[in-house]
């Protein structure tokens, strides 16, 4: 049936026996009632009602009206209820984007929300296109830099990260420290973007010749690699420096080195059971972090 409605309205009609007692439970003027039973009887080309002065009786087409559409409204009602329940509850899947580089940091702390949440799949997306959480690509991104400015997103400051100008020991012992004076005298590990989004790598290609810069990554996890094999200086994460014993600071941290990590949802999603539970618990595990 191509029009739901005039169905709707000839079962309320069925099930309550008059115009008025329809228009009512529908929310509409009787004269669209009639409009919408007369419209549908002709689309049918069969009598669905016995008009009289106490009201509209089902004819034996009208019977068989009113038990498909009961059927479907049943149906119907009980597909809200469960999508109501299923908006109260952490279950079902969870997508959330966020920079690879932070897996280290937001597994565990997936795995400690799973935990509480057993009937909740999460997704973690390490992507670095820009995910579009309007057309439901995601619940949650986790995203660097300048504040996010995408319509209808949500935007939450979830941390600051510091990043620390870096050396393997090894890179030491075979050229030395970094002083302001020496820099051409050094190796280092770069970005691929020609025009680099984060500000520290925008210091750096400002800072040092690129004929200096002997190995480039388009990754954080990938340059923290290439910092460990010796290839050169690079940035790594306060907090990654913290887990990694082979990694000698070359220089104090400037404050360009810094990056601002925002949590962004789509005001459809926000205020879903599952959206705002997990957000709430980054907000609470991050205050564990030591990320500056």
């Amino acid at each position: 049936m191509d029009n739901w409605d005039e169905v709707r309205t000839a079962f309320q009609v069925a099930k309550l026996g008059t115009v008025s007692g329809a228009a009512e439970a529908l929310g509409v003027h009787h004269a669209t009632v009639i409009r919408h039973i007369d419209a549908l009887e002709g689309r049918l080309g069969a009598k669905l009602f016995q008009r009289h002065a106490r009201g509209y009786t089902a004819t034996e087409a009208g019977q068989d009206l009113l038990a498909v559409a009961g059927q479907a409204d049943d149906q119907f009602t009980q597909l809200v209820s469960r999508i109501k329940g299923r908006g109260d509850e952490v279950t079902g899947d969870l997508i959330v984007t966020s920079l690879g580089a932070l897996s280290p940091l937001l597994v565990p702390t997936v795995a400690r929300f799973q935990e509480k949440h057993t009937d909740l799949r999460v997704r973690l997306i390490s992507d670095a296109r820009l995910f579009r959480l309007e057309y439901g690509e995601a619940h949650v991104a986790i995203r660097a830099g300048k504040l996010p400015d995408q319509p209808d997103n949500i935007v939450q400051h979830f941390f600051t990260q510091t990043l620390k100008l870096v050396a393997s020991r090894d890179y030491v012992k075979r050229y030395g420290t970094l002083t302001g004076d020496n820099v051409g005298d050094h190796r280092f590990v770069g970005t691929t973007e020609e025009t680099p989004r984060a500000p520290y790598f925008r210091w750096l290609n400002d800072t040092v010749p690129s004929n200096t810069i002997f190995f480039r990554a388009s990754s954080m996890v990938a340059v923290k690699e290439a910092v460990l094999s010796g290839i050169g200086i690079g940035f790594v994460a306060s907090w990654d420096l913290d887990r990694t014993d082979d990694l000698v600071e070359m220089l104090p941290p400037l404050e360009d080195w810094t990056a601002k990590i925002w949590l962004v949802t789509h005001m459809d999603l926000h205020r879903t059971a599952k959206v705002q539970t997990f957000v709430k618990h980054l907000k609470d595990e991050v205050k564990t972090w030591t990320v500056d």
